[in-house]
């Protein structure tokens, strides 16, 4: 396993990141039960991945808690980081609907206090803000309480994870301005480079580091969806429509040459392009099993894209037609 710096922060963070919202939710195809998640926590430990990425609404706290009951008394071993912004503690979801977001100082103070006694920890390393939108990263107020906390030593640094949907560039582009701002999480893939290319040369100027997530498009890369899977409406992949598999299809088959010529299956070729740019800190891949966190950690090493393969990746991506990226509703 290879290591790099998380942005500005100075944290050293493994190139491939353990993404645990698969341990409180069983949106993407299976349950994983309490057991078998401690066992892929500690599996991951073993091969080299110090990052854990979750947040409080995994499971309501449940993602947290088992990362706190695996990594008690191993604190400085590993990178803790976690991310708030939904009100679960007054609103039931209803299944993947988006809850209600607050980000208060009173409620960010609240929250933090409540996740770190689920992670059973004083401290954590990256706090994150939880799919934000624009006027909330525009809001002073919220990151001057952050670096308050960070002077406390109960947060080392923080993020901003975009989304729900891939797209929110505007929100991007502001976070890289909040002086402070270590990372930025956002959906960047082979087949999804927007708005990624543009957040991540912009993040070599300000310092901050890019954290993937969704790197395989939803099980395209892995192979684990094809033009004849049937995804139920509980899982996270429905909103991938039957004419999107069948397009990225086609792409995967104008990249696998490039995979190809580097002795590389498309899995492989669709990390080590992420990668091989250096503005990205972590990789966060979607895992359910021992065998999938062995899978991802074998790419983190060092053997990554030359720069002509990796711009004939992004010429490809380039080729395409454009989609449509989501954006916050309230851009004031």
């Amino acid at each position: 396993m290879k290591y790099r710096k998380l942005g500005k922060s100075g944290i050293d963070v493994s190139e491939i990141g353990f993404g645990a919202w698969t341990l409180g939710l069983d949106w993407w195809g299976k349950k994983i039960e309490d057991d078998e998640a401690k066992k892929m926590l500690k599996r991951a430990f073993d091969l080299g991945i110090n990052y854990f990425e979750t947040g409080d609404i995994y499971g309501r706290g449940k993602s947290e808690k088992l990362i706190g009951e695996v990594f008690s008394g191993m604190r400085n071993e590993i990178v803790l980081s976690t991310k708030y912004g939904y009100d679960i503690y007054s609103t039931e979801q209803i299944g993947h609907k988006e809850l209600p977001q607050k980000f208060t100082t009173e409620f960010t103070d609240f929250a933090l206090k409540k996740s770190l006694e689920r992670l059973q920890t004083d401290y954590v390393d990256v706090y994150g803000l939880h799919n934000p939108k624009i006027y909330t990263i525009k809001d002073k107020q919220i990151f001057d309480f952050l670096d308050k906390k960070i002077k406390e030593g109960v947060i080392k640094s923080y993020q901003i994870a975009l989304g729900p949907a891939i797209g929110w560039t505007q929100e991007g582009l502001e976070s890289m301005k909040v002086t402070n701002a270590t990372a930025v999480q956002t959906v960047y893939n082979i087949l999804e480079q927007n708005p990624g290319n543009l957040l991540i040369a912009e993040a070599e100027k300000h310092n901050v580091g890019i954290l993937v997530r969704v790197p395989d498009a939803s099980g395209i890369l892995t192979g684990k969806v094809n033009a004849d899977t049937k995804i139920s409406e509980k899982d996270h992949r429905s909103v991938r429509t039957g004419d999107w598999v069948k397009e990225a299809l086609k792409k995967v088959d104008q990249l696998t040459p490039i995979a190809k010529r580097n002795g590389l299956n498309i899995t492989e070729l669709a990390i080590k392009f992420i990668l091989s740019q250096k503005s990205i800190s972590s990789v966060l891949p979607t895992v359910v099993s021992e065998e999938e966190i062995e899978m991802f950690s074998a790419m983190s090493d060092g053997k990554y894209l030359s720069d002509d393969d990796k711009n004939e990746v992004i010429g490809l991506f380039n080729q395409w037609p454009s989609y449509e990226l989501k954006a916050s509703a309230q851009t004031a």
